[in-house]
């Protein structure tokens, strides 16, 4: 899953969502002192990495990684990612029971408000994200377009990603269908992982 759905997924705790936004930046043992977090960051960090964890081993997923693979190759993953934010965004009330506007709002300026907590990476990030926006326009095609071909222009082999919104188009309900299912088993998973590392801290 991509920025949006780990954000949400964060449970509105912000240790858990600042550790979940950085997950990537932080490589080995997010509890080694190098890394510098506080205990709620690593319990973060750690979600970010379970969530990654299930979602690569769920079979609509897969099917979805299977439907792009044609065009990505080793970049479906990436692009699956991307595509089920959009789907997350467009339904974002429906399935959430809260407007996208505000939780977007309350993510933005929860990140703005800890920025000295984060790898100086994540700050750039961050940065342009906000300047441009990135969760609100997941909703609309040209917004997933656009942040595909930005993947595709930090990858290092060629991915297709710069006309993966191609695929979408063509796959758009049965993309759905799938995001659908994996979805619920999801945020499900996530609830039980979020009790887990909360009780250990």
């Amino acid at each position: 899953m991509n920025i949006l759905a780990h954000g949400y997924l964060s449970g509105r705790n912000t240790d858990l969502l600042i550790g979940n936004f950085i997950g990537d930046f932080i490589k080995g043992d997010p509890a080694n002192p190098r890394h510098n977090l506080t205990p709620g960051e690593v319990a973060g960090v750690r979600l970010h990495r379970a969530i990654d964890t299930f979602t690569d081993a769920h079979p609509d997923v897969a099917a979805v990684r299977d439907l792009l693979h044609p065009r990505c190759h080793k970049y479906a993953g990436p692009a699956v990612d991307i595509f089920f934010d959009h789907f997350l965004a467009v339904n974002f009330q429906e399935i959430t029971g809260e407007p996208l506007i505000e939780f977007v709002s309350y993510f933005y300026q929860t990140l703005q408000a800890n920025v000295s907590r984060l790898p100086i990476g994540a700050t750039r990030m961050v940065d342009y994200m906000i300047r441009q926006d990135w969760l609100t326009n997941y909703q609309f095609m040209d917004g997933i377009d656009r942040s595909l071909k930005g993947v595709s222009r930090r990858t290092v082999y060629p991915s297709g990603l710069d006309t993966a919104i191609e695929d979408l188009e063509l796959y758009y309900d049965e993309i759905s269908k799938h995001f659908s299912y994996f979805w619920p088993a999801l945020v499900e998973h996530c609830h039980q992982t979020r009790i887990d590392l909360l009780t250990l801290l």
